[in-house]
């Protein structure tokens, strides 16, 4: 994750059909340099900038991500990823997934009261 302090964008996700022809998209056009990630039987990646730093993760639209939508996706960092999600329901949010898990880390997507998607992640 780019950066960790909460309120931060975290992370950029785009989740696709065909995340093979999307990586080379992006790696042509912006200059990223793709990093496979082993999701069994196939690759996800993570894209890195010229500094080899991953910034951005473009990933097929199966297994864990089937659920996702095929758009850029910010993860937004939280302190407290129950109480983020309260909030956003109060406030006329919805919550789109169920809650995930990368590692000790937790994230879920929503959709606030306009209709934006975004992800909620709590290192």
């Amino acid at each position: 994750m780019a950066s960790m302090h909460v309120g931060a964008v975290g992370w950029l996700d785009l989740t696709v059909d065909e995340a093979d022809s999307i990586r080379d998209f992006y790696q042509d056009v912006v200059g990223w340099h793709p990093k496979p990630v082993n999701m069994g039987e196939y690759a996800d990646y993570s894209m890195q900038n010229h500094d080899g730093e991953d910034i951005a993760g473009i990933c097929h639209k199966r297994g864990p991500n089937g659920d996702l939508p095929s758009y850029w996706l910010p993860y937004f960092v939280v302190e407290n990823l129950d109480d983020s999600m309260q909030a956003a329901t109060a406030q006329g949010g919805k919550i789109v997934t169920e809650v995930k898990s990368i590692g000790d880390s937790r994230y879920v997507i929503i959709k606030d009261p306009a209709g934006a998607v975004c992800a909620l992640y709590q290192p």
